[in-house]
Parts: structure tokens; C-alpha cells; sequence
């Protein structure tokens, strides 16, 4: 299911703690100094080691979720970055193609065992 019309981030680059407190943003201005409006979009992201096995070693899964999105990135910085711009590439096809963007939704990690 598709989430639309979206809460965001007016005009701070900042977020929330993991138990939900404010941490300090700072307002975004432009080269002139003058305050830039912009919208900013919050998605979750699971990383996931790739076992070195597979060729990558030091490298990371970065998956979106709420996007159905995966890439990779070297370190956890390097795939989260990667994931950054995935995101920020997808919503900028979205609106120029007139669809909605897609919100982030809350993600919980469970895991599972098998035999």
C-alpha cells in the first residue's frame, strides 16, 4: 500500500533521538544566505551486512521499505548515503512524472528463526 500525503520537515536538517526527543537541526539557507524551503522526507533503513563470502567485503545492504528499495553501500556510512540518494532520485522521478510521493512508515525489526 501505497502512503501519500505526507508529514515533513520543513526547513531543518535534524531529527529525533531513538527514544523520540528533538536533536538540534540547523536551518538549511542558501549561498546568499537567504532561508531555502525546503521539504525533507524521512524513510526508515535496514542495513544489513553482505557476508563477505559474496565478493563485498566491509560493504552493507541499505534497504527502504517503505520505497521497496535496496541498494549498497562500503561501511554502514557508505550504504546509508547510497540510500539517501536512491530515495532522493525516486521521489524526483515521482514528481516528474505527477505522482505522489511516496511517504516513510514506521519500521519494526523482528527477526525469525528457522530450521
Amino acid at each position: 500500500m501505497r502512503r501519500t500525503g505526507c508529514s515533513r520537515s520543513e526547513g531543518k536538517i535534524g531529527g529525533e533521538s531513538a527514544g523520540g526527543t528533538p536533536y538540534a537541526g540547523e536551518t538549511i539557507l542558501d549561498i546568499a544566505g537567504v532561508l531555502s524551503h525546503i521539504s525533507l522526507m524521512r524513510y526508515p533503513v535496514m542495513l544489513e551486512r553482505i557476508p563477505d563470502e559474496e565478493g563485498m567485503p566491509g560493504f552493507y545492504y541499505a534497504h527502504i521499505p517503505s520505497l521497496g528499495l535496496t541498494t549498497h553501500g562500503h561501511g554502514m556510512e557508505g550504504a546509508l548515503e547510497a540510500a539517501r540518494d536512491l530515495a532522493t532520485l525516486w521521489n524526483e522521478e515521482s514528481r516528474a512524472n505527477g505522482e505522489p510521493v511516496i511517504c516513510g512508515s514506521e519500521a519494526i525489526l523482528a527477526t525469525v528463526e528457522v530450521a
